[in-house]
């Protein structure tokens, strides 16, 4: 998923690390670490409800789990610095779906490809989660994760204000139509429009434009998809032609006429002050990951409402969230061995049914995901499921750091009035094709 801050750590400079396996010699392993397992994730409310799910396995197996919490900001760092040593402090990490290349590239991770289908009926897992959670290469049928927490970025808006009776004709009075929901990114713009006023300390949207890690880029990417442009031509690597297009421009030049409509600092703008500038009941509609918006309900009540990424036309693309169990290749066989017995008693569906009952417990079951009870659990269930099927994924090949380094730059760069919108994308256009070159991937076309 995608919210891991990369501070200080370009892509190279990790690799390095994980090549000097440098680091801390092998620790005993003896009968305590035999009889416990630890998971390192990021520290928020699915963690916290995977450490209760730990506590019942532990009651069942004579097993510990110790489910690791580390702040957003620093899990990347921390768990790739991590990697670096002979043996990792962790058996299982919940990692990104963007680090699933260079983990299975750089023997970091298991794999898991001949042991997942004895542990879990493959069938029974929506299929985007198998490829982008779990699948290295796409395609290939390799698995170096199983699926833990799937997630989409969607909305959350104020129910309220839509609901009241004065707005309501007040917004068809001047767009001469209902007001509700958006549909389509032009709706979208409208009630921005309609709902800002600065003067009232009120406005209109809070999309995702923060410069840490890949929020900017996360919340970018969707709107390119929609309106008809990628990053590239994931057969030939090549971005030219692609980025750049008219439709990519098109896309970034309306996020910037979004911000129009946005509160202050919404140049930049990461997960949790998306989330903040919604929960101090000043913005109409804010963009965050589902997995966020426990906390919505949790401080706004029934004044919290939810919907899907709008669509352009008939396309509608959503940015995907979500991380895979991934067993560490640098710890001993009988603590994978453990690992590998938590990962396939949480995937039982009995399980998967407690799973969801935490906050923000997304299962990736499809059988659940489509059961009216996970639909009605919470008011963010019925379009978070709604938009698995529209989800698509970042490159998530070896190179994602560095590739994720410059979109960040150039596309916050248009924002910021440093470069146009055709001039940013062509120099990521441009620097992404080196990147690919470089390693060997680039092809003719």
């Amino acid at each position: 998923m995608k919210f891991l801050r990369a501070i200080g750590i370009c892509g190279a400079c990790i690799l390095v690390a994980l090549v000097a396996g440098c680091g801390k010699p092998d620790a005993d392993v003896g009968d305590a670490a035999a009889k416990s397992i630890t998971i390192w994730w990021a520290q928020w409310a699915p963690a916290e409800g995977l450490q209760e799910l730990g506590n019942e396995f532990e009651k069942e197996t004579g097993i510990a789990v110790n489910v690791s919490q580390i702040p957003w900001d620093s899990y990347q760092t921390k768990v790739f610095m991590n990697f670096a040593n002979k043996r990792t402090d962790f058996d299982i990490v919940v990692g990104d779906s963007q680090w699933i290349g260079v983990g299975a590239t750089k023997g970091l991770y298991l794999e898991l490809t001949d042991w997942l289908p004895t542990a879990v009926d493959m069938d029974a897992i929506n299929e985007r989660a198998w490829r982008y959670l779990c699948e290295y290469p796409s395609g290939s049928g390799k698995y170096f994760a199983a699926p833990c927490e799937t997630d989409a970025i969607g909305f959350a808006y104020r129910k309220d204000w839509f609901e009241d009776p004065k707005e309501k004709a007040a917004f068809k009075a001047k767009y001469n139509r209902e007001l509700a929901v958006p549909d389509t990114w032009d709706e979208f713009r409208d009630v921005a429009e309609f709902f800002h006023r600065p003067d009232q300390k009120r406005y209109g949207c809070a999309p995702l434009t923060g410069r840490a890690y890949d929020s900017l880029t996360m919340g970018f990417q969707q709107i390119m998809w929609t309106f008809g442009g990628s990053w590239g031509d994931p057969e030939t690597y090549r971005a030219d032609g692609y980025v750049n297009c008219e439709a990519s421009v098109e896309s970034l030049e309306f996020l910037k006429e979004l911000l129009k409509f946005a509160p202050k600092g919404a140049l930049n703008l990461r997960y949790s002050q998306t989330l903040e500038v919604f929960k101090n009941g000043t913005t109409a509609m804010v963009m965050d990951y589902f997995a966020f918006f426990p906390e919505a309900v949790d401080e706004m009540g029934d004044k919290a409402g939810f919907f899907i990424m709008p669509r352009k036309g008939d396309r509608r693309v959503v940015s995907l969230g979500g991380q895979g169990f991934s067993i560490s290749a640098k710890v001993p066989p009988e603590q994978q061995e453990l690992a590998k017995k938590f990962i396939a008693w949480f995937l039982q569906t009995d399980i998967q049914k407690k799973w969801i009952t935490k906050p923000a417990g997304f299962t990736a079951n499809k059988l659940i995901l489509q059961s009216e009870e996970f639909r009605q659990a919470t008011p963010y269930n019925e379009p978070f499921a709604e938009s698995l099927e529209h989800l698509q994924d970042f490159w998530n090949v070896p190179q994602y750091s560095e590739l994720l380094s410059v979109a960040q730059k150039y596309v916050g760069e248009a924002l910021d009035d440093v470069k146009t919108p055709k001039e940013a994308l062509d120099a990521i256009a441009k620097e992404h094709e080196k990147i690919f070159a470089e390693a060997g991937l680039l092809k003719e076309e």
